[in-house]
């Protein structure tokens, strides 16, 4: 039945892609076509991972064979179903979402324009699905390039603005690096264990020498870490995702990033064999600089769409930490807190998958209803679009990590999962993991501040432009995709009891243990960490903060308040002018982290002949690209250089070119000889 259900989903897949081509005569059927059959697609991926999931079932499915690499071959493991899940319920979602997100496409006189975005997209969803999937290094490349290029595609959709297509250059060229670093770690495998076969890596990880173990291991964590986000080669992400449509956005943020997180588990826990400490180390290094700078810079963005992906690079390094330290709890041969630290990797992946997913539709609808995506533009869309304020807000609680929100279980995980390696020696855990969750516990602080100024400035106060003043709410398939994802991040956040199993057979999945060796951290409705360090409840959390709104509501509804009007400082009314702004909302943290944003401003004022009569005033002001100042332009200016001075090569005398010929004639073989 799995099997069955898996072929189905490919093939709603793949009509899905086609099927707008063929209803090019209409684009309104073209458009309900192509997200329908990725709704129905997604549906389906949905049953058949929850069954893996639960009963412990898997396929291995062979295929054509292209010599001499050998069949593609497609299977399912608890690991795998795990990523199926999160992948096919979030399409599900931004499917229903798109079919009324995408109508602002339609009716531009361009009628292949819905055709080839569906192309595009189901394309997108099946090449996901086929990485997580695939069970050789040879497809895997193969469907990790197609992911990669139809992004790419996606990123320049909108191919008319010129931010689009730098972003997509800049995007191109990050991906493509990062894919050439996979490609070296899996032909370092190839080259020990002769074959591309995920399984002959799994035979051979203990036999490989400690030389090859850490290049292949640096490798796929420059490689993949480039896909998802990580510090420093993060610098494409909050570039690409925002030009992206926004259904795709969610996609990209919420699921397309995480499958490095599926490959680099693959990696550490299942190619690789015996774990040294300071891969563990390294890898919770990075995951707190991308945790730290990720906020910080979400934090200065005024720009609703850059801020939501300068803060996925936050949540990516908050699961990495996870990942991390099951790396540092598997090396020291302690399985029941590897197994902790892991399962909290995964409950973040999918509750971001959740909250980032909700955010960047709620996002889409304020960009489609008010076109703009600048908060100093927005404002006072409560009232004009409740139903989108109220999930943003939900998502926005999710995204700091307040209770009873799904983002606040699985970051009490990792926090613990830090704090249990205080317990332990080697290579200065003791010290290192109580800093590394003091600094988790301040990027929390700073992620509730930013989704603070999120919210407040887009949704509240008064409208600051005609964009805001003019909105209406969204059309019912956005409000649905909203509502779902909103319900979906409350129920994720209650029911970690139920939750927990799904993980655990994961999580074993990855690590190699059997199913008898299920890990139980969940007991009577209570969350428990590893020793019995501590315990919390999400449901008594969630029925204790019912009974105070219902009691607060209750209150207000005897009166015990007065509405009066706002003080105006003397003024005779309001203006949008007098609330906070973006930038002045962020001005305090922006001059005690001045060190880092390096802030430059800009002041023009105009006068009529005396310095207190102004008729204007702008002010601008810009923060310094830490990362893009001192590692991306110096590298970029090098390679040109170096460009420059190869172009002498080229003299454009054929006799010159012919002497290249014989020359490199000449040294293969020499080569071919000598070997």
């Amino acid at each position: 039945m799995i099997t069955s259900l898996f072929l189905l989903q490919l093939a709603l897949l793949v009509f899905g892609a086609v099927a707008g081509f063929l209803c090019r005569r209409s684009e309104e059927q073209a458009n309900w076509a192509v997200h329908l059959s990725a709704v129905f697609a997604g549906a389906v991926g949905v049953i058949y991972s929850l069954t893996a999931l639960t009963g412990g079932r898997s396929f291995d499915l062979g295929f054509f064979s292209i010599s001499p690499v050998g069949p593609l071959r497609l299977a399912i493991d608890p690991l795998s179903a795990f990523f199926v899940l999160v992948i096919s319920f979030l399409s599900t979602v931004t499917s229903i979402y798109a079919i009324g997100y995408s109508r602002h496409y339609q009716g531009d006189g361009r009628d292949s324009r819905i055709a080839c975005l569906g192309f595009l997209y189901n394309l997108f969803i099946l090449s996901m699905i086929l990485v997580v999937t695939a069970r050789d290094a040879f497809y895997f490349l193969i469907f990790w390039e197609v992911m990669s290029l139809v992004s790419y595609f996606l990123v320049v959709f909108e191919h008319t603005k010129p931010e689009a297509r730098q972003a997509g250059i800049f995007y191109f060229v990050m991906t493509h690096a990062g894919t050439a670093l996979i490609a070296a770690a899996f032909w370092l495998l190839f080259i020990e264990t002769g074959s591309f076969s995920f399984d002959a890596f799994r035979l051979h990880a203990n036999n490989l020498p400690s030389v090859v173990k850490n290049a292949v291991f640096l490798c796929a964590l420059a490689g993949f870490g480039t896909k998802a986000g990580l510090v420093p080669v993060h610098v494409w992400l909050p570039r690409a995702h925002p030009q992206a449509p926004s259904h795709v956005s969610a996609l990209m943020s919420g699921v397309m990033i995480k499958t490095a997180v599926y490959a680099l588990i693959r990696f550490l826990f299942t190619f690789l064999g015996e774990i040294p400490l300071w891969w563990g180390t390294l890898l919770l290094t990075v995951a707190i600089l991308s945790t730290l700078f990720g906020i910080l810079y979400a934090l200065m963005e005024h720009d609703l769409k850059r801020l939501l992906a300068f803060s996925s690079i936050e949540n990516m390094g908050i699961i990495f930490l996870g990942v991390g330290m099951a790396a540092v709890f598997t090396s020291l041969g302690e399985p029941l807190y590897a197994g902790f630290a892991l399962i909290a990797a995964l409950y973040h992946l999918m509750n971001h998958a959740f909250f980032k997913g909700l955010l960047f539709l709620g996002a889409g609808s304020v960009l489609s209803q008010t076109h703009t995506r600048n908060m100093e533009q927005l404002g006072g869309l409560i009232r004009k679009m409740p139903w989108t304020a109220g999930a943003f807000l939900i998502g926005c609680l999710a995204i700091s990590a307040l209770p009873p929100m799904n983002g606040f279980v699985s970051e009490w995980m990792t926090l613990m999962a830090l704090l249990a390696g205080s317990g332990f020696d080697g290579e200065g855990l003791r010290f290192f993991t109580p800093v590394l969750a003091s600094l988790l516990g301040f990027a929390g602080a700073l992620a509730a501040t930013c989704f603070v100024k999120a919210f407040g400035i887009t949704f509240l106060g008064s409208p600051r432009s005609s964009h805001s003043e003019q909105a209406t709410e969204a059309s019912v398939s956005m409000k649905v995709g909203l509502g779902i994802l909103s319900a979906g991040c409350v129920a994720l956040g209650i029911s970690c009891g139920w939750m927990i199993p799904l993980l655990n057979r994961a999580a074993n999945s990855a690590l190699g243990y059997s199913d008898e060796n299920l890990f139980s951290f969940s007991r009577q409705g209570f969350l428990v960490s590893p020793a019995g360090m501590s315990q919390i409840s999400p449901l008594v959390i969630f029925f204790t903060l019912a009974v105070l709104l219902i009691a607060l509501v209750v209150l207000l509804g005897k009166g015990v308040y007065r509405i009066g009007p706002s003080w105006a400082c003397g003024m005779p009314a309001l203006s949008p002018r007098m609330q906070y702004s973006a930038i002045g909302y962020s001005k305090p943290m922006r001059r005690v982290f001045s060190f880092l944003y390096r802030p430059t401003r800009r002041v023009e004022v105009e006068e009529e002949g005396h310095d207190l009569l102004r008729t204007a005033q702008r002010f601008e002001v810009k923060i310094e690209p830490f990362f893009e100042k001192i590692l991306y332009r110096p590298a970029v200016q090098w390679i040109s250089r170096l460009s420059e001075r190869a172009k002498q090569i080229q003299r454009g005398h054929i006799q010159l070119y012919l002497s290249y010929i014989f020359i490199t004639l000449l040294l293969l073989l020499i080569f071919v000889r000598m070997s």
